[in-house]
């Protein structure tokens, strides 16, 4: 299993990234705190995920931050990404590992119970289970699970965690009692007029919730 820190991941928005563009929220999250960065972008061509991911790539080397690319294997791949995240209706998870080789993470949605016990952590390394709450940010979402779901799932999941859907930072101490690694978040950064300090908020949070 290789090596993650899930405990702020944050999912980059085209819409609310807007005013400040992608590859500066995403800097000034990381600054904050920000341990992962997801490019996502559903509307994107390859080649403009590609021309995207390069820049992120760029403006991350030297902080130790991950940069996961969401559904295209192909831009992941030319990048040199971290880490790829496919969805269930996305390519299915062995094509993914033969594309992207041993080196590269991989991670899986994942919404029901049975989807959890299924996930085979010979090719997964971690799990995004949600929607916690709905979250207009992604509106085809399926049915919001609550804590209490979230809880049942990651009890069934062999592979690490993060939780996803409307998490902000006042939610930090339920979702990891859940038992995640930790939450992945959209609007509560890249929604904000200072990403920097939304996501310094939520890692303090993150970092006092065992003092």
């Amino acid at each position: 299993m290789r090596p993650i820190d899930l405990s702020l991941y944050l999912v980059l928005d085209t819409d609310l990234c807007a005013g400040a563009g992608m590859v500066e929220t995403a800097r000034a999250a990381v600054a904050g705190g920000a341990t992962v960065v997801q490019l996502r972008d559903k509307h994107a061509s390859t080649a403009d995920m590609i021309e995207t991911g390069h820049a992120l790539k760029a403006a991350l080397v030297g902080t130790g931050a991950l940069l996961v690319i969401n559904d295209d294997v192909e831009a992941a791949v030319a990048i040199g990404a971290d880490g790829l995240h496919v969805g269930q209706d996305d390519m299915l998870v062995r094509q993914a590992r033969e594309r992207i080789g041993p080196g590269m993470l991989l991670g899986l949605s994942v919404e029901t119970e049975a989807l959890a016990a299924a996930v085979d952590p010979a090719l997964v390394d971690y799990a995004g289970i949600g929607p916690v709450f709905a979250t207009p940010t992604k509106p085809d979402h399926k049915q919001p699970i609550g804590f209490d779901g979230l809880a049942r799932l990651i009890r069934t999941c062999p592979v690490p965690v993060v939780a996803i859907g409307g998490l902000k930072a006042e939610h930090v101490q339920a979702v990891f009692a859940s038992g995640a690694q930790g939450l992945a978040v959209v609007s509560a950064i890249c929604g904000t007029a200072d990403p920097e300090s939304a996501a310094r908020a939520i890692a303090d949070r993150i970092r006092r919730r065992s003092v």
